[in-house]
């Protein structure tokens, strides 16, 4: 077996598992300023009353019986009606809070418009029907996964607490807390039952916004530099730049504070996260941010690099690179069809890491300058704003056991190893060998993967950033649900922290993830939101003053701010949390004087 052969496995095949089971700002934003790549195309949109509006493009792939699965369950009743700035929305009430589902944040990128820039989203006429989920965007689907997909998908959902009164201006308006989903820029949804903002919502008393960005080749295809006859790729990045204005523009109706809005993802919504902290034109878009196991490692692709991708789609779709119309009358599936063949070929052989994130955002040196460590590492991001940095203790057991579904010899083991890290591979298999004894070396590389790929560039990240004078806070994951059953056949994840295993604390979607949260762990998931919470106020993640009155009553543990002065601890969130240095900073200590992020 050779390791390019794996090439069509995204490094995240935990996200879409889980896709599968279930600073003031004083001046007026614009569609034009800071968002200069916006394209001034129009769709109209015209709204009866009181009917439901779903602008799917005909004929897009779709698969029945997609909703969310707690939703079902909820009662429904009619919920406020809201006036935006482009129309009057009626949302849903349910137990816990007030849901607006799928709300327009853009003109559906069909058409012509497929490979272009978001268009503001057009004005509608009459009541807005807000109070079911709109289609996914355009995504291959396998095993179970029952979703209605559609290239019509830049929609937003937003959660409020109940106390709110959309009758007259907050008086107080509430943080803003914005979802980016993870599923390696190819799967995913903001509207997977995993990720249901009621509980985030209610529990922290903020206002969750959770969005929805083109994926793919439909997000990320490179045909070429001019904009006007050819795809340029970063599109599914700029959508979220759009919904992060449009939050800007609309949410106080909402109760929300546009001046205090954080943005959070998971895994390659860390990614986002990272680059949106980078991105200049994104800076008045939002206050801080969580990172949650950002794979800092992985790299973005340069320009020529993607080129060579858009070429390979371009000859399995039987069309030239330079055919713009060709390509835009590929139909949705035939984009996904040519999308999974193009992506099981290997760009750089020299890269080896990049077949574990085959289709994403690019450097194209005007959005995207650099990648993300090197901004990091440099200072090239927006150091003035608190960020929040995290990994889970096994990130890497899912990807490794996900491919390699049998033992790895040691002579195997040195092959891949070698093939990876070329020069530097003796000093790090002399360093992690003598630690693993068993047959199977799957646990080591596991490890390898954890710490090169997650922890230690994460930790390099957070201290030079801390360094530089940025406030950081560091956690790590470090809990086994104690009901966790068998995922969709990953087995191995049964006695392992698994990349996004805090997902299901942080929305307490246990049951969706397929386990019940003990007692002990329902008060881990509420700590959790404690910090999250409380973060999203602006302060210090277990400030007392900032805290809710539960969380106080709570009292979770103080969680210092990583610098040199707290001997770099960071938070162990575990049924007992606790603030220590980690257990593993000998061996980033090792991998940060090899030199290779």
């Amino acid at each position: 077996m050779k390791v390019y052969d794996h090439a069509f496995l995204p490094i995240f095949i935990f996200d879409f598992i889980l896709f599968c089971v279930g600073t003031t700002f004083n001046e007026e934003l614009n569609w034009e300023k800071p968002l200069g790549h916006m394209s001034t195309g129009r769709v109209v949109r015209d709204v009866p009353d009181g009917s439901k509006v779903d602008l799917r493009e005909k004929g897009a792939a779709s698969v029945d019986a997609w909703h969310f699965e707690c939703l079902a369950q909820a009662p429904k009743t009619e919920g406020p009606k809201v006036h935006t700035r482009y129309g009057a929305m009626q949302g849903l009430l349910t137990d816990m809070v007030y849901i607006f589902y799928g709300i327009p944040y853009a003109d559906p990128p069909v058409g012509g418009l497929r490979w272009k820039p978001p268009s503001p989203v057009t004005s509608w006429k009459g009541l807005y029907d807000a109070t079911f989920p709109r289609a996914a965007c355009m995504q291959s689907c396998v095993g179970l996964c029952t979703t209605k997909v559609s290239e019509d998908c830049l929609y937003l959902n937003i959660f409020v607490p109940l106390d709110v009164d959309f009758s007259k201006p907050p008086v107080k308006p509430l943080p803003v807390m914005v979802w980016i989903h993870g599923g390696d820029f190819v799967a995913g949804s903001a509207s997977n039952s995993l990720y249901d903002g009621r509980f985030i919502s209610n529990f922290t008393h903020t206002v969750v916004v959770s969005v929805e960005y083109r994926l793919g080749a439909f997000g990320f295809l490179v045909s070429g530099q001019d904009p006007k006859s050819a795809a340029v790729g970063n599109y599914g990045i700029l959508d979220q730049q759009a919904a992060l204005l449009w939050i800007q523009q609309n949410i106080a109706v909402f109760g929300g504070n546009p001046n205090n809005v954080t943005i959070f993802g998971e895994s390659a919504g860390a990614q986002s996260v990272s680059l949106h902290l980078m991105m200049q034109s994104s800076q008045p878009l939002f206050r801080q941010a969580v990172v949650q196991s950002m794979p800092f490692t992985i790299p973005l692709k340069n320009r020529r690099e993607a080129l060579w991708l858009g070429k390979e789609f371009a000859k399995v779709a039987n069309c030239s690179i330079n055919d713009i119309a060709c390509l835009l009358c590929l139909s949705p599936q035939a984009v996904l069809t040519a999308q999974k063949i193009a992506g099981s070929n290997m760009v750089n052989p020299f890269h080896l890491l990049e077949m574990f994130q085959t289709w994403g955002p690019f450097i194209d040196g005007v959005l995207i300058k650099e990648q993300s460590i090197t901004a990091f590492q440099k200072g090239d991001w927006q150091k003035e704003k608190p960020v929040l940095f995290g990994t889970t203790s096994e990130e890497g057991v899912v990807f490794i056991y996900g491919v390699f579904t049998y033992p790895v010899s040691e002579l195997e083991c040195v092959f891949y190893v070698t093939a990876i890290f070329k020069q530097h591979a003796l000093k790090i298999l002399q360093e992690y060998l003598p630690l693993y004894k068993d047959a199977d070396m799957r646990t080591m590389m596991s490890q390898i993967v954890t710490d090169y790929v997650f922890l230690c560039p994460s930790r390099k990240s957070a201290r030079d950033s801390a360094q530089m004078g940025s406030a950081v806070w560091m956690y790590i994951f470090d809990h086994v649900a104690s009901d966790l059953r068998v995922w969709d056949g990953l087995a191995f994840c049964f006695e392992h922290v698994c990349h996004g295993a805090e997902v299901p604390f942080l929305f307490d979607s246990g049951p969706v993830a397929n386990f019940t949260l003990s007692p002990a762990e329902k008060l881990l998931a509420g700590s959790i939101l404690c910090y999250w919470g409380t973060f999203a106020r602006g302060a210090n993640p277990s400030s007392p003053v900032a805290q809710s009155a539960f969380c106080r009553q709570q009292s979770p543990v103080r969680w210092p701010r990583y610098t040199a002065e707290n001997d770099w601890l960071m938070m162990n969130l575990t049924l007992s949390s606790h603030a220590q240095t980690s257990p593993r900073d000998h061996i980033c200590d090792f991998w940060d004087k090899l030199g290779i992020y």
